[in-house]
């Protein structure tokens, strides 16, 4: 049985102009698995945003009650599962600090666009955190939507008081470090923090963001405010206008390894630090020696990540 709900949405004037009425379905359960002492489960429903059925994942520690939430964006040909599987650690660290982790699927899948399954770093697995406005994509790929509304509503009501969406900061991984830093610097819904491993920090010059923006947003030349409005680099600039000075001094994590072989060609995070150092934006940026662009990598320095996060939920 689908159960559908409706409440006033007051974020929504955020994406939508004014405040409105959201209309989603609660989650159903897929699986359970107790995980140091707390539980992971996975979620299915159907979707307003993107219109499929979309799974997620939450975290929650042991006795929850009201606890902050950290939202985990992903990578390219990732799903919800691929953190729970891979740094499984990170939950023992929220254990500790009693926060609840958030894994959102990385697109809609299933939605039949013609193109969608063409390509690995395109469409189904690369949605980009963003809304699509190209013919065919915008009817479905509406993840930005998905992320800082409809999936917040959808966590709170499944999970009642166990959780608070209202306490969310949010991190991810190459494509999904490139969500998290451009929801957050555009404050997309009110973040508290944000941290990112090895994002795609300047999108519109590097073959993935350049491939992404073109089929979701169309041509750079007709579409430059909304490739820009989009890209981290140019995103960091207007930050300290819109959070003030104090958020700005707090600034984000991004930790990056020197063995990804993707640093130069489709990340280029030192346009990014240079962009935010212009700007009055602190970066706490971590060059780590030998590290890849992979889960291995992630593992090793998401327990960190985890504890900056719960530093400023509970503050």
């Amino acid at each position: 049985m689908i159960f559908i709900r409706s409440i006033f949405c007051v974020s929504c004037a955020r994406l939508f102009g004014s405040p409105s009425v959201l209309i989603f379905t609660l989650a159903t359960t897929v699986a359970t698995w107790k995980v140091f002492g707390g539980s992971l489960t996975r979620y299915t429903h159907s979707s307003t945003s993107t219109k499929t059925d979309m799974n997620f994942s939450v975290f929650v520690p042991p006795n929850a009650k009201n606890v902050p939430v950290i939202y985990f964006l992903s990578g390219l040909e990732c799903t919800d599962q691929n953190f729970a599987q891979k740094a499984t650690h990170a939950f023992k660290v929220a254990v500790e600090t009693n926060v609840a982790i958030i894994l959102p699927d990385t697109s809609p899948r299933g939605a039949g666009v013609p193109g969608d399954k063409d390509s690995w770093d395109f469409g189904e697995g690369a949605g980009f955190y963003l809304d699509a406005t190209t013919e065919g994509f915008s009817a479905h790929y509406n993840m930005r939507s998905y992320v800082t509304v409809e999936l917040p509503a959808v966590v709170q009501a499944t999970l009642g008081d166990a959780v608070d969406t209202t306490k969310a900061s949010i991190m991810g991984h190459s494509m999904g470090g490139h969500g998290a830093l451009t929801l957050y610097l555009r404050q997309d819904a009110p973040y508290v923090s944000c941290s990112a491993f090895a994002p795609i920090t300047h999108p519109s010059v590097v073959p993935w963001g350049q491939k992404a923006f073109a089929g979701y947003l169309g041509v750079q030349d007709a579409a430059a405010a909304a490739w820009a409005a989009h890209d981290a680099t140019e995103l960091v600039s207007g930050f300290p206008a819109r959070v003030g000075a104090a958020k700005a001094a707090q600034g984000v994590m991004i930790d990056q390894g020197l063995g990804d072989k993707f640093l130069e060609t489709q990340l280029r995070p030192a346009d990014f630090t240079a962009a935010a150092t212009a700007a009055g934006v602190a970066v706490q940026y971590r060059a780590l020696e030998g590290y890849d662009h992979g889960y291995f990598f992630i593992a090793s320095v998401v327990e960190d990540h985890v504890r900056y996060h719960a530093k400023f939920l509970h503050a």
